[in-house]
């Protein structure tokens, strides 16, 4: 090889070299035109949305029955305790039934009288008839004698509907259970006085079957209007931390509860109970599934709360008018008739949100979307130019531009 062919082959080399070095440095300064993102973003992506309303409630039989005393008196015997299973018409308790019988004998005492006095006045009334066939007595004696009569027959009724009150005193003073049941709660005891003077006291709480429970719950009035009959449930009780309990709603109670300016609604769940863990009196949190969307597209709801400050969207605004070349603000075109917010449809304005693009520059884009499903995690798109895999801003990383809403 010749020395001018050596010359020749250096001096590609050395081009070759340099052009692959130039090459890396233009592709270098390429990517260096892509600012880095001062935001944090996650994907649009497909998954399942699941939307429940929570709601604090207390757990209670289905059937809770107050066992009361239309009598006074002493206790003289008590036949049932707390947790005792009991039958219908079992005896709970007795009391004491002096003065009761005294009543009954008093009572039987009026009767014979009564009776005593309306033979009297029977007697009399039929000589008074035989009488003033002869003419021996007036006819105004005959009234008489008839009048005496009705009034002894009046005060027959009077004293046999008193011996029955005395009866059925004697009868209430046995208090019996009025369901088959579990007592659950007992207000007296042994030796004390029942006074059942102007409100009848209650003695017993039995409830009728503890294998069957009931939450009673108040929910919000921003919640009711997803609220349907028959929608699954799943609640915890602080007992068991680590167990869910399976309920189902089965009413909703139209009388509203007004505390403090605040409206809630009684919503009611039947819940089973057969291995008899839940106790009456428990507070269960829980949650009412009203909504289930499968294999959508999602956003975290965060994309929703975010927004850009004030300087950033000065900053994009004009970036926008110096690439469309427009130097001057042109006059905003005047609203036509159909623009006016007030009077759309509900469809198109209260499900409709503003969330942030990142596109290929990390720069954030305004978007609008119209949302389905939500909760504290997902929101479903419906509408929009949103794809799955897009990257959309949920809040300003440190340093950057934070958002006011974070």
């Amino acid at each position: 090889m010749t020395f001018f062919t050596k010359k020749r082959v250096a001096l590609a080399v050395s081009l070759l070299l340099v052009g692959a070095a130039g090459a890396a440095y233009l592709s270098k300064g390429d990517d260096g035109n892509i600012p880095e993102s001062k935001y944090r973003t996650a994907l649009a992506d497909n998954g399942t949305i699941t939307q429940t309303v929570t709601a604090n409630g207390t757990i209670n039989p289905v059937a809770l029955i107050n066992v009361g005393s239309q009598v006074s008196g002493t206790v003289v015997e008590l036949k049932a305790d707390f947790n005792d299973h009991v039958k219908r018409g079992q005896v709970l308790l007795k009391l004491d039934p002096t003065i009761f019988n005294a009543q009954i004998r008093q009572g039987e005492a009026s009767l014979a009288s009564a009776q005593a006095s309306m033979r009297l006045a029977q007697s009399n009334f039929e000589r008074n008839q035989r009488l003033v066939t002869q003419n021996y007595v007036s006819a105004l004696a005959l009234d008489q004698s008839r009048r005496e009569l009705d009034v002894a027959k009046a005060n027959i009724k009077l004293a046999e509907a008193q011996l029955e009150r005395a009866q059925a005193d004697l009868n209430n003073s046995v208090i019996r259970a009025p369901i088959d049941g579990v007592v659950i709660k007992r207000t007296i005891d042994l030796g004390q006085t029942v006074a059942a003077s102007f409100t009848t006291p209650n003695l017993f709480q039995i409830a009728k079957d503890l294998t069957k429970m009931q939450i009673d719950t108040n929910v919000s009035e921003a919640d009711v209007g997803a609220l349907k009959d028959g929608q699954a449930a799943r609640f915890v009780v602080d007992a068991y931390p680590d167990r869910e309990f399976d309920a189902t709603m089965r009413q909703f109670r139209l009388a509203a509860n007004v505390v403090q300016n605040v409206v809630t609604y009684n919503v009611v769940l039947d819940v089973e109970n057969k291995e008899e863990l839940l106790k009456p009196g428990m507070t269960a949190q829980v949650r009412l599934v009203v909504g289930n969307r499968q294999n959508v597209l999602r956003i975290p709801t965060a994309a929703l709360r975010f927004r850009l400050s004030d300087e950033e969207q000065e900053k994009a605004l004009k970036k926008q008018k110096a690439k469309d070349g427009e130097h001057k603000t042109a006059a905003a075109p005047a609203p036509a008739a159909d623009e006016d917010l007030a009077f759309r449809s509900k469809n198109e304005t209260t499900r409709s949100f503003k969330i942030y693009r990142l596109d290929e520059r990390n720069q954030a884009k305004p978007l609008d979307i119209k949302i389905g499903l939500s909760n504290f995690r997902y929101t479903e798109v419906l509408a929009g130019d949103l794809k799955k895999g897009d990257k959309v801003v949920t809040r300003a990383l440190a340093g950057g531009s934070e958002s006011p809403f974070e």
